[in-house]
C-alpha cells in the first residue's frame, strides 16, 4: 500500500490517472517514467500536482493496469498495434511482451496466427529474430517483420537468389546469395532490419585479390564473428570468417581434397568447444559430410561421411537430411527421410556408425505430394524435428516424442526457426508462415 506522499497523478490526453510511485517503479529505469523520479523513485519535481502527457488515455489505462497487476487485458475497442506503439513510447514494450506470452515450451505451444505473404515462389528459409521478429527468404528477396508482425522494407542483394539469412541482432540482418553467372558479385551483405539499407558487403580475398563467390549457410558466434560456406571460381571453396562489426575477412578454412565444405547447407557454432559444425547433406550432394572445424589450429577435429556405408541399409535410410550438434550430450543428432533420429558420439575421434532410433516411424498418414526434407532445432533442452506438415517435439535423456504441432493449411513445412520465445514455421505449398507461442499460465 502506498502512502499519501507516494501518490502521483498523470493527466494523459485530458484524463487524470492517480497511482503510486511504487507502481510506476515497476516500469524500470529504462522507461519514460525513469526520468521523472530520483534513484529512490521520489518525484524530481514537486511543483506540479499532476504530470501532463499528450498521449492516448485509453492505452495508458491498459498499460497502467499492466504495471499494477502484471496482466495484460486489451479491450476490443483498442487495436493491438496502437497499444504496442504506445508501449514503445513509454518504454514498456518488454512488459507487454512478457505478459503477452510465456517462456518458450515446445509442449505448450499454441498457434497464435498465420500470415499470408506477397512473395512469389517457394520460401528458402525462415529465421526467428532475437526479439520475436522474423525474416523470410523467398527467391531473391528477404521479407522482414518486427515482433508486432508489421512488415518492414524488403531486402535484396543484387536481386540474386538468397541461400541463407540470419540475425546479427535485432537491428541487423546478414544475407548470403549466389554469384551472378558471368558478372561476379553475389556473396554476403549486412542490412538494417528496419530500413532495408545495405550497410556493407563482405568480401573474400584469395592470394591478395578480392574474389566473387556464392555464400551458402550462415552461423554466428558470441564474439562477433560471422561464418559462411563459400564457393568461388578458383580455389575459394571452404568456410570464410568475418568480423561482423567491420565486415573484414579474418580467416578462411579451405576445403580439403575429397571433402565438402563450400557446398555446406548447415553451419552451427559451438560455444563450448570453440568449433564449427559444417554439414553438407543430400540432395545438395549425393553423399553426406559432417565435420567439426577448429579454426585456431586449422584442423578438422571430428568428421563423418556416409561414403562406403553398408549396402544392407536402404538408400533413403542412410541419407541424412539434417544434423545438429548437442554439446551437453557430446553428440550429433541427425534425421533421415522417415524422421528417424540418429545419434553419433562426439567423444570418438571419428564416428563410424549412427545409432538410429526408429520410434518416430510409428507415425502414420498419407505422404503429401511434395514432401519436404526434415529439419532439426534444439532449444531449451528440447529437440524439434519437422516432417511434412508437422513439427515433432522430443524431450528427456532418451528423446521421447512428447507432442506434435500441426495445422491443416499451407502444406508441408519447408523450414522452421525458434527465437524470441516464438516458433515460426514456413510452408512450401502456400506463401504462408505460422507463429506459435506459449500462452501465459492462468492466474489462480
Amino acid at each position: 500500500m502506498g502512502s499519501h506522499k507516494d501518490k502521483v497523478k498523470f493527466n494523459v490526453g485530458g484524463r487524470v490517472f492517480e497511482t503510486t510511485s511504487t507502481t510506476i517503479a515497476i516500469a524500470g529505469r529504462n522507461s519514460l517514467f525513469g526520468a521523472m523520479f530520483d534513484e529512490n523513485w521520489n518525484l524530481l519535481s514537486e511543483n506540479s500536482s499532476e504530470h501532463f502527457i499528450d498521449r492516448n488515455p485509453d492505452c495508458f489505462a491498459v498499460l497502467l493496469d499492466l504495471l499494477r497487476t502484471g496482466e495484460l487485458y486489451i479491450p476490443a475497442n483498442i487495436p493491438e498495434k496502437l497499444l504496442y506503439r504506445e508501449a514503445l513510447y513509454y518504454g514498456l514494450i518488454d512488459h507487454v511482451r512478457s505478459a503477452r506470452w510465456s517462456t518458450f515450451d515446445g509442449n505448450r505451444l499454441r498457434l497464435s496466427k498465420s500470415i499470408q505473404g506477397q512473395a512469389p515462389g517457394d520460401g528458402t528459409a525462415i529465421r526467428a529474430g532475437p526479439d520475436g521478429g522474423v525474416c523470410i527468404a523467398h527467391g531473391s528477396m528477404v521479407h522482414v517483420y518486427d515482433w508486432a508482425l508489421d512488415e518492414h522494407p524488403a531486402l535484396n542483394l543484387d536481386y540474386q537468389r538468397v541461400n541463407d539469412v540470419g540475425w546479427v541482432d535485432s537491428d541487423n540482418i546478414v544475407m548470403g546469395v549466389s554469384e551472378r553467372h558471368g558478372r561476379g558479385d553475389g556473396g554476403m551483405g549486412l542490412f538494417n532490419s528496419h530500413t532495408g539499407e545495405l550497410r556493407f558487403k563482405f568480401h573474400v580475398c584469395h592470394e591478395n585479390q578480392v574474389k566473387s563467390y556464392t555464400a551458402g549457410a550462415l552461423s554466428f558466434s558470441s564474439d562477433y564473428k560471422i561464418f559462411s560456406s563459400c564457393k568461388g571460381r578458383s580455389n575459394e571453396y571452404g568456410v570464410g570468417v568475418w568480423d561482423q562489426v567491420t565486415g573484414k575477412q579474418i580467416d578462411f578454412f579451405y576445403e580439403p581434397m575429397g571433402w565438402s565444405l563450400g557446398d555446406a547447407d548447415k553451419l552451427q557454432w559451438l560455444e563450448g568447444s570453440n568449433c564449427l559444425l559444417v554439414a553438407t547433406m543430400f540432395p545438395r550432394k549425393d553423399n553426406c559430410y559432417i565435420s567439426l572445424l577448429d579454426f585456431r589450429e586449422k584442423n578438422m577435429v571430428w568428421c563423418w561421411s556416409d561414403i562406403g556405408a553398408s549396402a544392407a541399409l536402404a538408400v533413403d535410410e542412410k541419407r541424412v537430411r539434417d544434423a545438429i550438434a548437442m554439446e551437453d550430450n557430446n553428440s550429433i543428432c541427425v534425421v533421415n527421410e522417415f524422421e528417424d533420429l540418429g545419434f553419433m558420439d562426439l567423444r570418438m575421434s571419428a564416428a563410424t556408425s549412427i545409432r538410429w532410433s526408429s520410434r518416430s516411424r510409428l507415425m502414420k498418414g498419407k505422404m503429401p505430394e511434395e514432401p519436404c526434407y526434415p529439419k532439426l532445432a534444439l532449444h531449451g533442452g528440447q529437440l524439434f524435428s519437422s516432417m511434412n506438415d508437422c513439427i515433432s517435439v522430443f524431450c528427456g535423456p532418451e528423446w521421447v516424442l512428447t507432442s506434435r504441432l500441426r495445422r491443416s493449411y499451407g502444406g508441408s513445412i519447408c523450414d522452421f526457426s525458434i527465437g524470441g520465445d516464438r516458433l515460426f514455421a514456413l510452408h512450401s505449398e502456400e506463401n504462408v508462415f505460422d507463429i506459435w507461442e506459449t500462452p501465459t499460465p492462468p492466474i489462480i
